[in-house]
């Protein structure tokens, strides 16, 4: 009895398939070819005015690179963020495309999962601050540490950005290996909300920082689409605004002049040894702590060039200074897993109940089968153990 409300309308088909066309990159006339049709058919279906044929859904499907399963169910979410990417300047590069693609699948898959299990995402965004006119470095500090406050992150590192982005904010984060040239990617949807993408394979501080960078720009200026690359300038008066605000983030001033007098204390020169022991204490990068030394004051300009012209800090300083680091510190967020802690929980919901296969999961969430077991393990054990003094309240 339901059948006919569950069904989608020939109008909905056929603006999920011109969406796939577009993510595809293929024009009206080259889906057209595919069917061997004039292209006012394709434009016809696309509208809604005329019923698509199950064979010709599945060789557009084909070229679009899903399945006439994904336009078909109603739970599956179609919508395409990467035009947007494309109209950035250098979003030409195939890298960047690539990365745009990734996150646009990975945000259909999630909201897709909520739709099957009629959840939704609640969202705990912080009041939008527009850049204003005038000095950026006292609304980045300011606009850091409110943020911080609100937070409730006190003075300490901040030690999980992808926890504090996904649950504590509501921000849709993935982190995947990417290209080494594209650090991150944030996009905003009037459907979705907020996304970010993080490269898995750099170090935790480098994917920290891309994390707060990232988060600066859903802060000022959330309704245009950012990508972090390797060479980013900060030229832009809302890059040099993130730039600032990631730092001041991290490294809050207060907290940061206070370790510092502590560390320093009765000592007349900076040593490499100090350096370490602030950049450990707040888990950022050598450079990094260096440079937001010279941004306060508390070293000469020019400091940080200084250790690289005499050989650096190098990763054995650092051991011989802090001992061996832990794996979450030394190596990439990898160790956290490919899935964010609230979606990885979806999905194990969605295999347990039978929703979905763990093939349509990995294949969902693009995880070879390897990796989705990661995801799904312990789901059925849990499911064991559970007992009615545990079960949650309805």
């Amino acid at each position: 009895m339901t059948g006919d409300r569950d069904r989608l309308t020939d109008t909905e088909i056929g603006e999920r398939l011109r969406l796939a066309r577009e993510g595809a990159k293929l024009t009206q006339a080259d889906a057209a070819a595919l069917i061997e049709a004039a292209r006012t058919t394709i434009v016809a279906i696309e509208q809604g005015r005329r019923r698509i044929q199950m064979d010709e859904l599945q060789k557009l499907a084909t070229a679009y690179r899903t399945s006439a399963n994904a336009i078909l169910r109603r739970e599956a979410v179609h919508l395409d963020m990467v035009p947007r990417f494309r109209k950035l300047a250098e979003s030409g590069d195939s890298a960047v495309e690539q990365a745009t693609r990734l996150l646009n699948d990975l945000v259909r898959a999630e909201v897709e999962l909520e739709n099957a299990l009629g959840v939704s995402r609640t969202r705990n965004y912080p009041q939008e601050r527009p850049i204003l006119p005038g000095e950026l470095r006292a609304q980045a500090e300011q606009d850091a540490q409110e943020l911080r406050d609100w937070l409730g992150l006190g003075p300490g590192p901040v030690t999980d950005i992808v926890s504090i982005l996904d649950l504590q904010l509501g921000i849709r984060v993935y982190v995947r290996r990417l290209d080494g040239k594209v650090a991150g990617l944030f996009a905003y949807d009037e459907t979705a909300g907020a996304c970010i993408l993080l490269n898995a394979n750099h170090p935790h501080d480098r994917l920290t920082q891309t994390g707060v960078h990232e988060l600066a720009h859903f802060i000022s200026t959330r309704r245009q689409p950012e990508v972090l690359t390797e060479d980013e300038r900060f030229s832009s008066r809302e890059e040099r605004y993130a730039n600032i605000f990631q730092r001041c983030f991290l490294t809050p001033a207060r907290a940061l002049r206070q370790r510092f007098a502590e560390i320093t204390a009765g000592q007349s020169h900076l040593t490499r040894r100090h350096i370490i022991l602030l950049a450990h204490a707040f888990g950022v990068s050598r450079e990094a702590m260096v440079r937001r030394l010279e941004e306060l004051k508390l070293a000469r300009e020019g400091t940080w060039d200084w250790f690289l012209a005499n050989g650096g800090i190098t990763d054995e300083q650092v051991r011989q200074v802090v001992g061996d680091l832990p794996a979450r510190r030394s190596g990439s967020v990898l160790a956290q897993g490919l899935v964010p802690p609230r979606l990885a929980l979806l999905a194990r919901e969605a295999w347990k109940k039978e929703i979905y296969s763990e093939g349509q999961l990995a294949r969902l969430l693009q995880l070879n089968r390897h990796e989705i077991r990661e995801v799904l393990d312990g789901a059925e054990r849990e499911e064991s153990e559970a007992n009615e003094l545990v079960k949650l309240p309805h």
